[in-house]
């Protein structure tokens, strides 16, 4: 790991995702494709260089993001001239000032499915460079890694192969492993004489042999390392990244119906026993800790400890729930629950409620005022009848009692009823006044 660099190229404009975001922060299972390449490297390597080129600011203000820490230390970028060094060894030329170990691997950051040792076997390779291939029965758009007495000869690209090239199925993955030094031989001999015009880091690969240097190739797993150009592999991707981490998840005794109807992100962790019912959805940095979360609920960068929610409940950002019964169609946001029961059609953001209280049907905390969010605090034993709308900041108090149909617009105190409700008029024929007699 001390030996190793690993270089990342993110400078490329992904013109097929059809899209004005880059295509490396297009993301899969809640993570840029850039991210999860980055943190791979990590795993291996201390020197981790990232080339930028296109967007290059706004890529950089998502790595500040993700790697606060790590910027400028472990994770070092590089930009390329990409008007006059264009193609992939004009993206390693501009980065090879921050390579300091003895190999570097070098990958791209659309590639978002590679393993850590997948990596490292590439480095492992007894050899001067290690060229990353597999194998498909439809090459088309892939450089070729042309094999020669069982040596690699050369690598061409789709765009200059010939006919014969071009029905070679060993395709070049794009993830390499060079000795340094050797690289930093070979990079200036490298011309842009070809049909893109472009620097080819391939090029580097026929100099390599010409030099004498030990060239060979290592058979690589199609599915990782087949980059995402378009929305249908990005999707094909986030299909595969998604069955690896439920597989994660069941082994570490997380009960699944139906699988492949959920979803859930990176960086979402289970603890204990869990149980997630069909269609449902949990993204962030969730935590679920011996609950249950039925069909059709979406969990958002929530904790949820020892509780049961849904079917249907949305929970939204920074809800903390603990030992609560969370029913249909309750939607939570920035809410704290311990021991709360809310079995249907309320919505409760931006408030605390304790143990023992009950939140009637059709409850709403009125948070906005327009301008500011503001909080309402309910204390242990509230019973909060159906219908009834809380309009903040409220500061509730143990053991009231809230009539149905009310809206509370002052505190309460312990022990009292509070009641806010037009009286009732009833008035003789006047159905028969409205619409005649029926």
């Amino acid at each position: 790991m001390n030996d190793i660099c690993v270089m990342i190229l993110a400078a490329g404009e992904g013109t097929r995702m059809k899209s004005t975001k880059p295509k490396v922060l297009h993301e899969i299972c809640g993570k840029s494709m850039l991210y999860h390449s980055i943190n791979t490297a990590l795993e291996i390597s201390q020197n981790v260089v990232v080339i930028l080129g296109f967007e290059s600011q706004r890529i950089l203000e998502h790595l500040n993001l993700e790697f606060p820490s790590q910027m400028g230390k472990e994770i070092k970028t590089a930009l390329q001239d990409r008007k006059n060094l264009p193609g992939t060894a004009g993206a390693v030329m501009a980065g090879m000032s921050e390579v300091s170990k003895d190999t570097l691997i070098i990958t791209c950051a659309d590639m978002p499915l590679i393993t850590a040792s997948e990596l490292k076997s590439l480095a492992n390779e007894p050899c001067d460079v290690c060229v990353g291939a597999f194998e498909l029965e439809n090459p088309f758009g892939y450089g070729r890694v042309v094999i020669k007495n069982n040596k690699v000869e050369k690598i061409v690209e789709q765009k200059d192969a010939s006919e014969n090239e071009k029905a070679i199925k060993l395709c070049n993955s794009g993830a390499y492993a060079f000795k340094t030094a050797l690289l930093k031989e070979l990079l200036p001999q490298i011309n842009k004489q070809n049909a893109s015009k472009e620097y080819y880091l391939t090029d580097a690969i026929a100099l390599a042999i010409k030099s004498g240097a030990k060239v060979s190739s290592q058979s690589l797993n199609s599915t990782n390392f087949m980059g995402v150009n378009d929305k249908i592999a990005l999707a094909a991707a986030q299909d595969k990244m998604l069955g690896l981490i439920r597989q994660k998840w069941m082994r570490a005794g997380v009960i699944m119906h139906l699988p492949n109807t959920i979803y859930i992100d990176t960086e979402a962790s289970f603890e204990g026993e869990c149980e997630i019912e069909s269609a449902v959805v949990i993204k962030g940095a969730s935590i679920i800790k011996n609950s249950v979360i039925k069909s059709g609920s979406v969990i958002e960068s929530s904790l949820i400890e020892n509780s049961d929610i849904g079917p249907n409940a949305h929970l939204r950002p920074k809800s903390n729930i603990k030992n609560t019964h969370i029913g249909n169609f309750v939607e939570l946001k920035n809410a704290t629950l311990n021991g709360v029961k809310a079995g249907h059609l309320s919505y409760l953001g931006d408030c605390e409620i304790d143990s023992g209280t009950n939140i009637g049907c059709g409850t709403i905390t009125c948070n906005y005022d327009g301008v500011k969010k503001h909080r309402t605090i309910i204390g242990k034993n509230v019973f909060v009848g159906s219908d009834t709308a809380f309009v903040a900041p409220l500061n509730i108090a143990d053991n009231t009692l809230i009539a149905a149909g009310s809206v509370v617009t002052k505190d309460s105190s312990e022990g009292e009823l509070v009641i806010t409700r037009a009286k009732q008029q009833n008035i003789a024929g006047y159905f028969e006044k409205k619409f005649g007699k029926k």
